[in-house]
């Protein structure tokens, strides 16, 4: 079983003649505790060609110290990762080897570089003796997997040897961690000399210093430019101002079209590149069912099967077409999940606002149980899809289509010519579906031609956020008029799934002796809520659909 926790912490350049300062005081610091010292081997994996690396991911086995075994560790934020961890074996566990296949695909897990480090640990503490962080002096040695197999003392003779020491200062406490007590460490290693270190681990040192990587400027900045982010982030979040130009972020600054020219090719390939992006980092958030990481992957997946038929003047159909088939089958996977997340929602919000007198039954265990079959299902469903071959082939088909794009003459056009195009194009399909459904008779016909309408918006929207980088603000301005049409059309639809939950547990109810009472009232308020919804078209679709809107789209 792998445990997670979340790391926070920063690493310092240092010397044989650094010193650390009295921390003592410091933020809420009131004692600094010797902790001893620490010997670990650790054994770092990635591909061949260091795919993990080059993600920020690192994966060890390490011996020695408080937290020997296997060590997965994942971007989460500026300066911060998620630390998965395994028990010791001789090859990487499996349930850490599938949190990073989206990256691996079919490659191979190799040993990469070996570190030994000799750790000497200082503890500060709060006044009430609790813990608030750690800071390590590390004397590090480093070496090409292939020749430390014999991890005899170094300075062997003919090793590719790195030697360093750093200092690393990383938040321990059990509840709140606040980051300020890294910026008030900072401040006073600062002050000392200590600078921040130039790699972001000790991985990227050891790599480039052994030959093994060759040294990227991105490495050089990527320690500062992290703590950067999370001080703006704090700032943000504490109402801060931002310092920067003048007037930046005013509402009715610059121009009315603020998109950048280029071409089509580039507009959308940025766009397509994006969302395969946004699926491969979410792939072990939904491993590990963090929540909304299974809806977030799933809309990556739409927008990327989207784009492919919207912008059918930029890419060749005949290629894009079978991708965007397997890209309907990864989301139809990952829906069976994320749509039984949204509907034990709304039927657990739906119970809690009948009376009790009026749940009749075991309602809330009835519901609970029905909630928690499908969810296993669901979950046993997703996992599935994910550990599949068709999926690891469908990885591979994106990253090809990427390196070798089938690109059509449209691709050389401006970019905002052709994105307008596609979007007006995309809106009078949405179009002539809102007016069938308008049309249509009350019942199931009006429900199948009001769903094929929320499908067309949805369309629509994902082509005008593709759009936003070339037509700036009014494609901006324009998803979000269609966004209110999908999102009316949305709660529709969902009332006509509940309807059909509602019925299926009704029966269950009835069948098992107690009685379908509150059920049926809850079917009852579904419908009147889906006839609410198909009263209100007509005025959101006039507002969403006025004729300047789509001028405005126009280059």
């Amino acid at each position: 079983m792998a445990d997670t926790v979340r790391e926070i912490e920063r690493k310092y350049e240092a010397d044989s003649t650094t010193r650390l300062p009295d921390l003592a005081g410091i933020d809420r610091v009131a004692t600094v505790v010797e902790q001893g010292v620490e010997d670990l081997d650790a054994l770092y994996y990635d591909t061949p060609d260091q795919r993990l690396t080059a993600a920020g991911i690192t994966l060890r086995r390490r011996t020695g110290g408080r937290d020997a075994g296997w060590h997965l560790k994942l971007p989460a934020g500026p300066g911060e990762r998620e630390e998965i961890r395994a028990p010791l074996s001789d090859v990487p566990p499996p349930e850490l080897a599938s949190l990073v296949r989206a990256r691996v695909l079919d490659r191979d897990l190799v040993p990469v570089v070996r570190l030994r480090t000799r750790r000497t640990v200082r503890e500060l503490r709060d006044a009430a003796g609790a813990p608030l962080a750690e800071v390590a002096v590390d004397e590090v040695w480093a070496w090409p997997a292939a020749e430390a197999e014999k991890p005899g003392a170094a300075g062997v003779a003919g090793r590719t040897e790195a030697r360093w020491r750093e200092i690393e200062v990383e938040l321990t406490g059990g509840g709140e961690r606040d980051p300020g007590l890294l910026d008030e460490a900072e401040r006073a290693l600062a002050a000392v000399g200590v600078h921040p270190a130039a790699a972001p681990s000790k991985l990227a040192r050891a790599l480039e210093e052994t030959g093994l990587r060759p040294a990227r400027p991105e490495d050089r900045t990527a320690a500062v430019a992290s703590r950067q982010n999370g001080a703006a982030t704090r700032r943000k979040n504490f109402g801060e101002k931002e310092s920067g130009k003048k007037g930046s972020g005013r509402k009715g600054s610059g121009k009315k079209r603020s998109g950048r020219r280029g071409t089509a090719g580039d507009l959308v390939l940025e766009y397509v590149r994006e969302q395969l992006r946004v699926i491969v980092e979410l792939d072990p958030a939904v491993r590990r069912d963090v929540p909304d990481s299974v809806h977030r992957m799933r809309v990556a997946t739409r927008r990327l099967r989207s784009a492919f038929r919207s912008y059918t003047k930029v890419l060749d159909r005949g290629v894009t077409a079978p991708v965007g088939g397997e890209l309907k089958w990864l989301a139809a996977e990952l829906g069976v999940e994320r749509d039984r997340e949204v509907l034990t929602d709304r039927l657990v919000s739906a119970v809690a606002d009948v009376p009790r007198t009026l749940r009749l039954g075991p309602v809330d265990a009835r519901l609970r149980i029905w909630s928690e079959r499908h969810r296993a299902e669901s979950r046993d469903r997703v996992l599935a899809a994910l550990d599949g071959d068709r999926y690891l082939a469908l990885l591979k088909t994106l990253h090809a289509l990427l390196e070798d794009p089938p690109l059509r003459p449209g691709a050389g056009r401006p970019a905002p010519e052709i994105a307008a195009r596609a979007v007006l194009k995309d809106y009078r399909r949405l179009a002539r579906r809102v007016r069938t459904a308008l049309d249509a008779p009350a019942g199931q016909d009006r429900d199948v031609a009001l769903h094929r309408a929320r499908k067309a918006a949805k369309r629509v929207r994902y082509a005008a956020e593709a759009a936003r980088p070339a037509l700036g603000r009014p494609a901006k301005k324009f998803a979000k008029r269609v966004k209110r049409v999908q999102q009316l059309l949305g709660d529709h639809q969902d009332s006509v799934v509940a309807r059909g939950a509602l019925r299926e547990l009704a029966t269950q109810a009835q069948q098992a002796g107690e009685g379908g009472f509150t059920f049926g009232l809850l079917y009852g308020r579904e419908e009147a809520r889906a006839a609410d919804r198909e009263r209100e078209l007509p005025r959101v679709w006039k507002k969403a659909s006025r004729r300047e809107y789509r001028a405005a789209l126009r280059p």
